[in-house]
């Protein structure tokens, strides 16, 4: 579920306003985006690409790895299940309020077909200096910056803030992976902890959670084997218990999935939690860059 440069990225409903402005900022970014989807205008080119009718037409004549959808609610479980038939390997459902059944017959054929889901209602993934997928400002040099620190977050607009915060602390990332907040997401917190585990490139994580549900429990106690640090936020300190507050799965009942059961079982696997977001560069204890010497400012190397 990391992007990767190599990987070929189909972006349906391209032609459209919010398509055509990610698209755009994708491949500027670095984002091998090879085509999109339309029917009303299949066969035209659209940013210099060709456009298919559906997403089986395009894998036909060009073959893609990863699809993106810019699809709305009603029409999202089509799009969805024309992607996983023609044989992507991972589908970024940016759409939010898709009916439950919808929802529940996406995940019933991905895993059927092998299909990794990522979302609903996620803002995507983003691999500083490789590209990104979606509609996180992958393309802002001031929020993301290569490094070795891999983020999880349900909240696309929490993310981007602790990203912006690692960033001015001179802490790039290995990657960015914005699970999404429907209830039924395809990806959980504890799939994209062990995803960053394995990844070679990642030093540390920060894992960005919410109260509501299970998922940064169950991540607990995978991070309580892991060898690499692991630093966590839980938004929603102050939320009143039975109340929704922002995303479709945060909401508390009793003491389940409440913020005090969260930082327990987090802290209790050995997890630094933040009490802000601020404090989350000064939790992972990473070394800092070195401050250039002055006397070498404007110097090039010799030869």
């Amino acid at each position: 579920m990391i992007y990767r440069q190599h990987a070929r990225v189909l972006v349906q409903g391209m032609t459209g306003k919010q398509g055509s402005f990610w698209t755009e900022k994708m491949l500027a970014c670095g984002t091998q985006v090879v085509a999109g989807v339309n029917p009303k205008r299949a066969g035209e080119r659209h940013l210099g690409l060709p456009v298919y009718a559906t997403a089986r037409a395009a894998m036909a004549e060009t073959p893609f790895d990863w699809a993106v959808m810019f699809i709305p609610p009603a029409a999202a479980r089509e799009a969805a299940l024309d992607a996983i038939e023609a044989g992507a390997k991972t589908v970024v459902i940016l759409t939010e309020h898709i009916p439950a059944r919808d929802v529940i017959a996406i995940h019933h054929a991905a895993a059927r077909r092998g299909t990794r889901i990522v979302g609903p209602n996620t803002a995507g993934i983003v691999t500083p200096g490789e590209g990104f997928v979606g509609i996180m400002p992958g393309h802002n040099g001031n929020i993301f910056q290569p490094g070795e620190v891999g983020v999880i977050s349900r909240s696309g607009s929490l993310g981007t803030l602790i990203c912006l915060n690692l960033t001015r602390a001179g802490i790039g990332q290995s990657a960015f992976l914005g699970i999404g907040g429907d209830p039924m997401i395809g990806t959980t917190t504890r799939d994209a902890l062990e995803a960053l585990d394995r990844d070679a490139g990642t030093r540390a994580i920060v894992m960005v959670g919410e109260i509501g549900g299970s998922m940064e429990e169950e991540a607990a106690a995978y991070a309580a084997g892991m060898s690499k640090p692991v630093v966590s936020f839980i938004a929603g300190r102050a939320s009143p218990p039975g109340k929704k507050m922002g995303h479709a799965g945060a909401i508390v009942s009793g003491a389940f999935g409440s913020y005090a059961g969260k930082r327990r079982a987090l802290e209790a696997a050995g997890v630094a939690v933040a009490d802000t977001p601020g404090e989350i560069p000064h939790l992972l204890n990473l070394p800092r860059p070195r401050p250039a010497d002055p006397a070498s400012l404007g110097r090039h190397p010799a030869g």
